[in-house]
């Protein structure tokens, strides 16, 4: 009996100081055994992985899995690049916005849903640094607004 849901593994904080993110896609991921017991485990991480299409598939590089503890010799390289399962439509159209307009493909999430590992990838701008700033300080102010009506009350 599969379980219903969704459950998140891991988030890519940084994908939103860095990037605008215009879409977000779902797609599934090929894992070997022993990387989807360590996802599980929620030893993994997405700080610096990107998404890339070569020859029609997409793949994710840096994402890092840590092998797992009981896996011996099953265990796969942690930052081996792992393919990405989408429609070729989308592929075609995701490789054809990222060759001309700038765009990048950023890995967000990764979650169990229905018992499948997924990957929440988006179609992303990079910040500039005054952007970044900018980001900041908005973040500061309503930071401030809040705790001045918190002590209004």
């Amino acid at each position: 009996m599969e379980k219903k849901g969704v459950k998140i593994a891991a988030q890519n904080r940084k994908a939103h100081h860095d990037y605008y993110v215009e879409e977000k896609y779902e797609a599934g991921i090929e894992l070997a055994g022993t990387e989807v017991k360590s996802v599980r485990a929620g030893t993994l991480n997405l700080k610096d992985s990107y998404c890339s299409v070569k020859e029609g598939e997409l793949f994710v590089h840096g994402m890092h899995i840590s092998p797992y503890e009981k896996g011996n010799i099953f265990n796969k390289d942690p930052v081996r690049p792992r393919r990405l399962l989408m429609h070729k439509r989308e592929i075609r159209k995701l490789h054809a916005l990222v060759k001309q307009d700038g765009y990048t493909l950023v890995p967000l999430s990764v979650y169990f849903k229905d018992a499948r590992v997924k990957v929440e990838v988006g179609l992303c701008k990079g910040k500039k640094n005054y952007d970044k700033r900018d980001a900041a300080a908005q973040r500061d102010a309503k930071r401030e607004m809040d705790r001045a009506m918190k002590t209004r009350q």
